[in-house]
């Protein structure tokens, strides 16, 4: 344990190499918060998944930033605290877990790279390399999006994932299926449907697929379990897992039977452990979503990605994916597949000053250096 001395908040914008539209909208870049925490041993960087709007999430990069500046940093300034105590430290703010995940992701990189060990090391990873799958978003024309899917599995992608949303979805799913027989093939709805869309999903479980990822309101577990009665395919939960006793609920009362896990979601990589330990219990199998991250939260989600629970290719992209210059060195996809999980370190990565200094477009420093 060391004195955490100063924070530093930096909101970023990286342009994408592509929109990515889902139901909620289209991003053109990636804007995120970023988080260099200095203690009396290391630095630390951390990755908010928020993004520019309460869409996917209540958290939205605004609200983010006035949260960490003023109510979870000052509980943490000048402080001895370790990333298991963050917990205790912030028991007086309500919610936010992307926030703290921010701050926990931080710490635990600067209390790693103190103490010379890997996060994958700190968290339990029994892995090297992790299966990759791919995010396609919603395109203009069935052409787009045969296309793409083509390039992606050519370059190696093991899993192939379609956001959908009403009326886009039942006969480009078929168009891709028919195309590709054999793949591992999924659909990511991001709570757009309600169950009078059954017919849809029933349309849908005739078509082979991986699962369903969360088709109804992140609030319904209830109908989330009725629907699930109705269809072969699992649903995934993603947006409804929002901690570990959510976990929990949605397993027991049958509302999915396979669960995303995002660390920013539901407040940091320890909780997701958590997470991950009680599906691996439960003989559920989970795998790790992704939200357009650098390779500084996409360090982060391979270390999680490694533990044994991880049995389902992830969200966990190469860099160009995303992004012409990464703000550290590219993460990039071998041709099986798979991607290295970094070994150096706390996240193993360093980010490139010049990158980050082009992308800032805000920057406040918090406490003494």
């Amino acid at each position: 344990m060391s004195r955490i001395r100063s924070l530093e908040l930096r909101l970023i914008s990286q342009p994408l190499v592509r929109p990515f539209r889902t139901s909620f909208g289209e991003d053109t870049t990636k804007d995120a918060i970023l988080l260099r925490m200095e203690t009396d041993d290391a630095e630390g960087w951390g990755e908010c998944v928020a993004g520019p709007e309460p869409g996917y999430s209540e958290e939205f990069n605004e609200e983010a930033w006035i949260t960490l500046r003023d109510h979870l940093a000052p509980r943490i300034l000048g402080a001895d605290v370790s990333s298991e105590e963050l917990t205790n430290a912030f028991a007086g703010v309500r919610g936010h877990p992307m926030a703290k995940a921010t701050v926990e992701m931080a710490l635990l990189d600067a209390e790693l790279r103190g103490a010379g060990r890997s996060l994958s090391e700190h968290l339990g990873g029994e892995r090297d390399r992790v299966a990759c799958g791919v995010s396609v978003g919603i395109t203009p024309t069935v052409e787009d999006l045969l296309q793409q899917v083509e390039g992606y599995l050519a370059e190696g992608y093991r899993r192939i994932k379609l956001k959908i949303e009403p009326g886009t979805d039942v006969e480009r799913v078929r168009a891709v299926r028919e195309a590709h027989p054999d793949i591992l093939l999924s659909v990511d709805a991001n709570a757009a449907y309600s169950l009078e869309d059954v017919d849809v999903f029933r349309a849908l479980d005739e078509l082979g697929l991986l699962m369903i990822e969360q088709p109804l309101s992140y609030e319904d577990l209830l109908r989330h379990a009725k629907l699930q009665r109705e269809l072969r395919t699992p649903l995934c939960l993603d947006e409804s897992i929002r901690s570990a006793a959510d976990a929990a609920a949605a397993i027991e009362l049958g509302a999915c039977r396979i669960v995303n896990i995002k660390q920013g979601r539901v407040g940091g990589l320890l909780e997701a452990r958590r997470i991950h330990d009680l599906a691996l219990a439960a003989g559920v199998p989970v795998w790790c979503g992704g939200m357009l991250e650098t390779g500084i939260g996409r360090a982060a989600n391979l270390a999680l990605a490694a533990l044994p629970g991880f049995t389902l290719p992830g969200d966990t992209s190469a860099s160009r994916r995303y992004f012409r210059e990464d703000l550290t060195d590219p993460f990039v996809l071998d041709q099986d597949g798979t991607m290295a999980v970094p070994t150096g370190p706390g996240l193993g990565v360093v980010p490139h000053g010049d990158r980050i200094e082009r992308a800032t477009v805000r920057l406040e420093r918090l406490g003494k250096s």
